[in-house]
């Protein structure tokens, strides 16, 4: 694997991150109990909503790039490193409580990625 491909995987999984913190940031000013037309308006004049789904759409054109250099089978597994990596985002920036069993399989979602790499 060429570092270009290995930095566009960090840029694609550094994308899910941001958009995932984005999108819970967005989410936790929604009303409650709202319809779908006051959800979809609390949405459209959230920020956080929007560079969420902004983060997303950069990120869509980042995965063609890759899935265009790396087989599926391969881009797919190494992709769910954001699992980790999103598991860790929220615990230090929402300061979300990550417990022991959480943090375990995060691991071992990420020891597979590197088996999974390491078949390259």
């Amino acid at each position: 694997m060429t570092l270009t491909i290995v930095l566009w995987f960090i840029l694609s999984i550094v994308c899910d991150v941001v958009g995932q913190l984005c999108l819970k940031l967005g989410a936790d000013k929604l009303p409650d109990g709202g319809n779908w037309r006051e959800m979809a308006t609390a949405l459209g004049r959230s920020g956080w909503a929007l560079a969420g789904i902004a983060t997303y759409v950069a990120e869509f054109f980042i995965w063609l790039r890759i899935l265009a250099e790396v087989p599926l089978s391969i881009a797919f597994p190494i992709a769910s490193l954001n699992f980790l990596a999103i598991t860790f985002a929220s615990a230090v920036f929402l300061g979300e409580r990550v417990g022991s069993r959480q943090w375990l399989g995060a691991c071992f979602i990420t020891c597979g990625v590197v088996i999974v790499a390491g078949t390259v």
